[in-house]
Protein backbone atom coordinates (compact mmCIF):
# COMPACT_ATOMS: atom_id res chain seq x y z
CA UNK A 1 0.00 0.00 0.00
CA UNK A 2 1.26 3.09 -0.82
CA UNK A 3 0.27 6.34 1.08
CA UNK A 4 1.74 10.12 1.48
CA UNK A 5 2.72 11.48 4.60
CA UNK A 6 4.39 14.49 6.03
CA UNK A 7 7.59 14.51 7.36
CA UNK A 8 6.22 15.35 10.96
CA UNK A 9 3.91 12.75 10.81
CA UNK A 10 6.82 9.96 9.98
CA UNK A 11 8.86 11.73 12.74
CA UNK A 12 6.51 10.96 15.44
CA UNK A 13 5.60 7.57 13.79
CA UNK A 14 8.44 6.44 12.96
CA UNK A 15 9.12 2.50 14.98
CA UNK A 16 5.26 1.97 13.69
CA UNK A 17 5.82 2.90 10.26
CA UNK A 18 9.19 0.95 10.11
CA UNK A 19 7.07 -2.07 11.24
CA UNK A 20 4.07 -1.74 8.38
CA UNK A 21 6.88 -1.43 5.87
CA UNK A 22 8.93 -4.89 6.98
CA UNK A 23 5.87 -6.73 8.23
CA UNK A 24 2.86 -5.65 5.37
CA UNK A 25 4.98 -3.88 2.86
CA UNK A 26 3.35 -1.07 2.96
CA UNK A 27 5.32 2.24 1.38
CA UNK A 28 5.52 5.52 2.34
CA UNK A 29 6.27 8.99 0.41
CA UNK A 30 6.90 11.42 2.55
CA UNK A 31 6.12 14.73 1.75
CA UNK A 32 8.22 17.90 3.10
CA UNK A 33 7.45 21.66 2.31
CA UNK A 34 4.33 20.41 0.05
CA UNK A 35 7.00 18.31 -2.15
CA UNK A 36 7.64 14.57 -2.10
CA UNK A 37 10.96 14.17 -0.21
CA UNK A 38 11.60 10.76 0.38
CA UNK A 39 10.34 7.25 -0.05
CA UNK A 40 10.28 4.13 2.82
CA UNK A 41 9.85 1.14 0.89
CA UNK A 42 10.76 -2.25 2.02
CA UNK A 43 14.60 -3.63 1.08
CA UNK A 44 13.37 -7.17 0.67
CA UNK A 45 10.06 -8.51 -0.52
CA UNK A 46 7.59 -8.95 2.48
CA UNK A 47 6.89 -13.10 2.53
CA UNK A 48 3.29 -13.39 2.71
CA UNK A 49 1.94 -16.07 5.27
CA UNK A 50 -0.62 -18.88 4.65
CA UNK A 51 -3.73 -18.24 5.23
CA UNK A 52 -6.84 -20.19 6.08
CA UNK A 53 -7.65 -20.72 1.58
CA UNK A 54 -4.18 -22.26 1.76
CA UNK A 55 -5.20 -25.14 4.93
CA UNK A 56 -6.60 -27.46 2.02
CA UNK A 57 -3.53 -27.54 0.16
CA UNK A 58 -1.10 -27.76 3.55
CA UNK A 59 -3.41 -30.91 4.42
CA UNK A 60 -3.01 -32.04 1.05
CA UNK A 61 0.88 -32.79 1.23
CA UNK A 62 1.12 -34.19 5.06
CA UNK A 63 1.93 -37.42 5.39
CA UNK A 64 -0.90 -39.98 5.61
CA UNK A 65 -0.94 -42.41 8.13
CA UNK A 66 -2.47 -46.12 7.85
CA UNK A 67 -3.50 -48.55 9.79
CA UNK A 68 0.17 -50.01 10.68
CA UNK A 69 0.41 -46.50 12.05
CA UNK A 70 0.12 -47.61 15.95
CA UNK A 71 2.77 -45.78 17.34
CA UNK A 72 1.23 -42.34 16.84
CA UNK A 73 -1.95 -43.73 17.84
CA UNK A 74 -0.22 -44.68 21.07
CA UNK A 75 1.71 -41.33 21.69
CA UNK A 76 -1.71 -39.62 21.35
CA UNK A 77 -3.08 -41.43 23.79
CA UNK A 78 -0.27 -41.70 25.75
CA UNK A 79 -0.62 -38.07 26.08
CA UNK A 80 -4.25 -37.82 26.66
CA UNK A 81 -4.00 -40.03 29.47
CA UNK A 82 -1.38 -37.86 30.99
CA UNK A 83 -3.28 -35.34 31.42
CA UNK A 84 -4.19 -33.99 34.69
CA UNK A 85 -7.92 -34.14 35.52
CA UNK A 86 -10.41 -31.08 35.48
CA UNK A 87 -11.37 -29.58 38.28
CA UNK A 88 -14.64 -30.42 39.13
CA UNK A 89 -17.02 -26.92 38.74
CA UNK A 90 -16.85 -24.59 41.58
CA UNK A 91 -20.04 -22.94 43.23
CA UNK A 92 -20.01 -19.40 43.09
CA UNK A 93 -22.96 -19.00 45.04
Amino acid sequence: MQVSISSTEAVRNFSELLNNIKYRGDRYTVIRGGKPAASLVPVEPTRAGATLADLREIMQHLPHLDSSDTAFEADVLAAENSQPSMPEAVSWE
